[in-house]
């Protein structure tokens, strides 16, 4: 004799339901995880652009507290200070003092993991340029994460030193970062 059910029951539906729902499940926490992952980059992005600034601004403090010898701090987009330079060491001006600091500070020194300097963005790099008329232009250009589009062909610090290797997604320098800020010194 078969066992009898009542009319309308149903059986296996609920193991069915289970697999389904751990199955939306899974693809839920996939996509969590890697919206994570996206905001840590985001995260790293922030905080370099915020050092950047940091740097930035105290370059041009520095500039037009010693504006007598303004031209003295321009270093050119060709030798910018920072990231796989040696920074000046001489103390001797108020200049070479100012110099030898962001230099360092460019390359992290304020933060270090065994030898390694870390505590500044990816590859920083700081460039003054004149523009003439007692003015300068100071650039932090940085290596970003992700590519995006290339900073403006005007801003020449930095450029060509965050490209990767053949076949990276970061070419035609889509992932140099770069700030800038025009310092205007009076003539007193």
């Amino acid at each position: 004799m078969s066992p009898s059910f009542p009319l309308g029951s149903q059986r296996g539906l609920t193991l069915i339901e289970v697999l389904v729902t751990i199955l939306i499940l899974s693809i839920g926490l996939l996509g969590m995880a890697g919206l994570q992952a996206r905001l840590q980059q985001s995260e790293m992005e922030a905080y370099q652009r915020a050092q950047a600034l940091l740097l930035l601004d105290d370059m041009a403090n520095r500039i037009a507290a010693n504006r007598n010898a303004a031209p003295a701090y321009v270093t050119g987009t060709s030798s910018p200070l920072g990231a796989g330079m040696t920074c000046p060491t001489s103390t001797a001006t108020q200049r070479e003092r100012d110099v030898s600091e962001w230099c360092n500070t460019l390359q992290g020194v304020a933060e270090t993991s065994g030898t390694a300097k870390v505590g500044s963005m990816v590859g920083a790099r700081g460039c003054v340029q004149s523009l003439g008329s007692n003015q300068y232009m100071i650039t932090i250009a940085w290596q970003g994460l992700t590519p995006i589009s290339a900073p403006p062909s005007g801003v020449a610090c930095g450029a060509n030193n965050y490209n990767g290797a053949t076949g990276s997604s970061c070419t035609d320098d889509r992932c140099r970062r770069v700030v800038t800020t025009i310092v205007r010194v009076a003539d007193l």
